[in-house]
This record gives C-alpha cells, sequence and structure tokens, in this order.
C-alpha cells in the first residue's frame, strides 16, 4: 500500500509554469482567499487564474461588511474562458457566492478532464457555517466531494459533507478516521482534515487517501486563532503539490508555514481580525521549486 510520502498529485517538468483556477472570494481587507491563493500560488511559480465568486469589502469577521455575489457573471466569464481555448494544470476551489457556483465549478471540471481537483469546501468553523453560508450552499458544496483529488476540510466542514455530529475539534483519531472512511466512501481521492487539538500544545491534521492508511502530521499549537489561515494552509499545501511535492511533504510544508505566518500576525497591529501575515513568509514558498 503506498504511503502519502509516496504520493504525488504533480509532476513538475523543467521550466513549464502550471496553470492554476483558483475559483474564491475577492476580499479587500482582511487577509484570505484569493488575497491568499495568488501571492502563494505564484510564488511557487504557478499561473493563478482568478474566477472570484464574490467580492466583500472586508472579511466575515468584521461586524461590518458588504458582498457582492458574482453568480449571474460567471457564465459569461467562463465562455470567453471556453472560446479563448485556456487551458488548467489544477482547479482550486473554496469559498462560494451562491449554491449554484458548484456548477460553474463543475463545468470547468468538465472543460479541463485532466485538471487537478483541489477542493477546500469553505463553509464554517468551530461548530457554525460562516454568516453567508446556507444550508442549500452546503448542500451543493456536497457535490464536489465525488472526484476531489484533494479535499481539505475542517473538523466543521467534515460533518457538514458526511453528517457526523461535530464534537468539537479535542476527537480521537478514530472519529477523524471515520469521518475520513466516509469522505473517501463519497468519492474523494485523498483527504486532509485540519485542526485537531488535544490541549497538549499539538496541532494535528490527518492525511489519508483510497490506496493509503492514515497519517497524523503535527505541529505546535499556537494560543490564539487568527482568520485566513485555513486558506493560507491549504494554498500552501497545493503550491508544494504544484511544486512536485509528495502529499506528506505538501502537508507538513504547510502547516509549519502557517505556524511560523502566525508568529509573525502577532507581531502586527489589530492582529486578531486583519487576517494571517503570511507576506515575509513567501520566500518559503519560492524555496520549493529550487529544493
Amino acid at each position: 500500500m503506498t504511503h502519502a510520502k509516496n504520493l504525488y498529485l504533480y509532476k513538475r517538468e523543467g521550466a513549464y509554469i502550471p496553470r492554476i483556477a483558483a475559483v474564491h472570494d475577492l476580499c479587500g481587507y482582511g487577509k484570505c482567499s484569493l488575497g491568499v491563493a495568488i501571492p502563494v500560488l505564484s510564488a511557487a511559480g504557478c499561473d493563478v487564474c482568478p474566477v472570484p465568486t464574490s467580492l466583500f469589502s472586508a472579511h466575515t469577521r468584521f461586524p461590518t461588511f458588504y458582498m457582492h455575489d458574482t453568480t449571474s457573471m460567471l457564465d459569461d466569464y467562463l465562455d470567453a474562458w471556453e472560446e479563448e481555448g485556456i487551458e488548467l494544470d489544477a482547479v482550486y476551489s473554496g469559498f462560494l457566492g451562491s449554491a449554484e457556483q458548484v456548477a460553474a465549478i463543475r463545468r470547468i471540471y468538465g472543460s479541463h478532464p485532466d485538471a487537478l481537483r483541489i477542493v477546500d469546501p469553505v463553509m464554517g468553523d468551530a461548530g457554525s457555517m460562516y454568516p453567508t453560508y446556507t444550508d442549500e450552499m452546503c448542500r451543493a458544496t456536497t457535490e464536489l466531494v465525488e472526484g476531489a483529488d484533494l479535499l481539505l476540510p475542517n473538523l466543521t466542514e467534515a460533518s457538514i459533507l458526511t453528517g457526523i455530529e461535530y464534537r468539537g475539534q479535542d476527537v480521537g483519531a478514530d472519529f477523524v478516521e471515520r469521518n475520513m472512511e466516509k469522505l473517501l466512501d463519497m468519492g474523494a481521492k485523498t483527504v486532509v482534515i485540519k485542526g485537531i487539538s488535544h490541549g497538549d500544545g499539538l496541532i494535528r491534521n490527518y492525511v489519508s487517501g483510497v490506496d493509503f492508511d492514515t497519517v497524523e502530521i503535527a505541529s505546535e499549537e499556537l494560543p490564539y486563532m487568527l482568520h485566513g489561515t485555513g486558506d493560507l494552509y491549504a494554498s500552501a499545501t497545493l503550491a508544494a503539490v504544484m511544486a512536485g511535492k509528495s502529499l506528506y511533504e505538501a502537508v507538513s510544508f504547510a502547516g509549519t508555514l502557517v505556524h511560523d505566518a502566525m508568529i509573525v500576525t502577532r507581531e502586527q497591529p489589530d492582529f486578531e481580525v486583519r487576517g494571517v501575515s503570511f507576506e515575509s513568509m513567501l520566500g518559503e514558498v519560492t524555496d520549493l521549486i529550487a529544493r
């Protein structure tokens, strides 16, 4: 049976720059989504092609924010892409503006059947859905599990996708494996469930796949939470995958990068709400393609 250390989702070829459709929202203030995905993936030598699912004045942790749902423009947007014959190596989806946008993602899949499917099902955290999400949107997002080459939910999102009751962040490996097995049964090829905490100073992420056993990857847990760390984690994982690293290396790299960026963030004003400060860590991402 293959180990995660020997599983490679993408083979980097020479000087070729892979092209990734990033289907996420764009936030004006507060670092998350496309504001994280574009620089992180670009630093890994990828051509990032945004598909904006919504526009936000600020992220949803702020008490006041404006949201513009872009659903009505996506058909014309993708029509133009198809007319130009754009080729993609990966499709990376995250925060959605409406349930109908799942159909737009599936349309991209249909136009690019060989592209990797990376799904970060951004729906909620700490046992609750995000304020702009609805039950209908969560049900629609479940359609993206089948065929996902890499699915990256937190425990809240895993609960929404599987229907298994959310039990907080302090859960045993057997409970995590139960969620992972259900997600694999639903059609995901590899799954990373992130954010398990036992209060012992470590944050644990688990990796599983259809042809390898579950692996635990741990890093130091810091005593504060930040907005945007999930987006940074998923983007960093994909950056390492597209740099030709194994899935195990990619997940380990992402955990370290998020940890180090959180330390930098703590030194910034209003760090609790501004979002994770990853900018000074981008050199670490660029080094992925130099190693």
